[in-house]
């Protein structure tokens, strides 16, 4: 798969905004910080193309990229301790309804390789498997690791996750470790014919 041109499209904040459109939508999920809008930049080969930022919860609406044959949605970080009560309620609110309405062919999941799943995580895998939404796990800052300690480091997350370890990707945004593997299951997964 070769990305040749992505781009952004629109940020919604509310379900009767979300974005229609029929190219396969594939998902990036996963905790606040847990490097989403890094792993995009990595992806698109353009690192100017979802704002990142040190700051934990920056991404509070969801972002839609073009990416030709695909579009990306960038879903907010969940987990975030320092948003009020309310905002929470809303974000969950709206994600509820993201995946009830959106027709959606694949979900990356993203956990931080370096540490055990939050409740969050573990919520959201089991979210994924509830509703039967297909989805791949992706392992980020495999950079933070020596090379000889991630696969054993894969294979334990694969546990505690209850997923196969071919489910997990580790990938480092710095060294472009991992991206071949994505940017191949992208291809799989947009090349897959569906009913």
């Amino acid at each position: 798969m070769v990305i040749k041109k992505a781009e952004f499209i629109t940020s919604v904040a509310s379900s009767d905004k979300f974005y229609q459109t029929d190219k396969p939508i594939i998902v990036a999920a996963g905790k606040s910080n847990v490097g989403k809008s890094t792993f995009i930049n990595s992806i698109a080969g353009n690192k100017k193309l979802a704002r990142t930022s040190d700051t934990p919860g920056r991404t509070r609406l969801i972002n839609y990229f073009d990416f030709g044959d695909f579009v990306l949605a960038d879903l907010p970080g969940y987990g975030y301790a320092k948003v009020s009560a309310a905002e929470k309620i809303k974000w969950a609110k709206l994600l509820e309804d993201f995946f009830k309405v959106v027709k959606i062919r694949y979900v990356f999941s993203l956990i931080d390789i370096r540490h055990e799943p939050t409740e969050d995580d573990l919520d959201m895998v089991s979210f994924l498997y509830a509703n039967a939404i297909p989805f791949s796990l992706v392992a980020t800052k495999a950079d933070k690791l020596g090379k000889s300690k991630i696969k054993p480091q894969v294979n334990k997350l694969a546990g505690l996750l209850k997923v196969a370890p071919k489910n997990i990707l580790a990938v480092s945004s710095l060294n472009g470790y991992g991206r071949e593997e994505v940017l191949s299951k992208i291809g799989e997964i947009i090349s897959t014919k569906i009913d």
